[in-house]
């Protein structure tokens, strides 16, 4: 049997009169890949917002093996879809930067830091600044800062929605290689349905404002997947139809 490792129960949250999170209730097994797809501006942010903290909900508990999500106590790492590298840093002080601030003795960082530059292929750009890379290098550099802190939950917000295909498609088997190295419980937000099914070892689908859990289905595909697979396409299809009708 799976262990819980992120319970969400009765989630609300509205904005004024606006209701956007209705009651929103569901599990996340430790060590599991969950996709979160829905209609944009459902209130998949939002929700993310809500687990840490940066939003107080207005009712609802999320605990985190067991107990009130505190990003005090709890190691979470959240990535943007915006680039969230810092200019004044080169890549090996931004992947460095999260453990600074959790206080990480000095040696711990040199060990993450170069365990996380080897593992998304850096060695050469440690010493280069934002600048001077590409957007793909610069989102491997945030996912490095996120994987080095060693979190208990990684919240990922439609990460590679400015990338091309070719990119976005690279920086996914990218990430998927890293999750099956550590195991790390992530929560993935994205309205790109074939990203959902690629990435995911389930799918919650959620529904129009005011926003509550619709469906979730299982994704048992073998990895790694090939998005021409008739049983791929026939998970995309499904997906995109609980989407679209309501």
């Amino acid at each position: 049997m799976s262990e819980i490792k992120v319970s969400v129960d009765n989630l609300t949250k509205s904005f004024g009169d606006l209701l956007v999170l209705d009651r929103i209730s569901f599990s996340v097994n430790r060590g599991e890949f969950l996709c979160i797809v829905g209609p944009t501006g459902c209130g998949k942010t939002t929700f993310l917002n809500s687990l840490t903290k940066i939003l107080e909900a207005d009712s609802g508990t999320i605990r985190i093996d067991g107990e009130e999500v505190d990003p005090k106590k709890h190691n979470l790492a959240y990535i943007l879809q915006e680039y969230s590298t810092l200019p004044w840093l080169n890549v090996e002080e931004n992947i460095a930067y999260g453990l600074k601030i959790k206080g990480t003795d000095p040696k711990t960082i040199k060990e993450r830091v170069d365990e996380a530059v080897e593992m998304v292929n850096m060695q050469e750009f440690r010493k280069f600044y934002p600048k001077e890379l590409s957007a793909s290098m610069l989102q491997r550099v945030v996912i490095a800062r996120a994987f080095s802190t060693q979190p208990d939950l990684l919240l990922m917000d439609e990460p590679y929605g400015q990338l091309d295909l070719n990119l976005k498609y690279k920086l996914e088997d990218e990430l998927l290689k890293l999750w099956e190295k550590t195991k790390t419980t992530v929560i993935f937000i994205t309205h790109n349905i074939e990203e959902a099914v690629y990435l995911s070892d389930r799918i919650l689908v959620l529904t129009n404002k005011p926003t509550h859990v619709k469906t979730e289905l299982i994704n048992e595909l073998p990895r790694p997947r090939k998005v021409a697979d008739k049983e791929f396409v026939s998970l995309r299809n499904k997906v995109t139809d609980l989407i679209r009708w309501w």
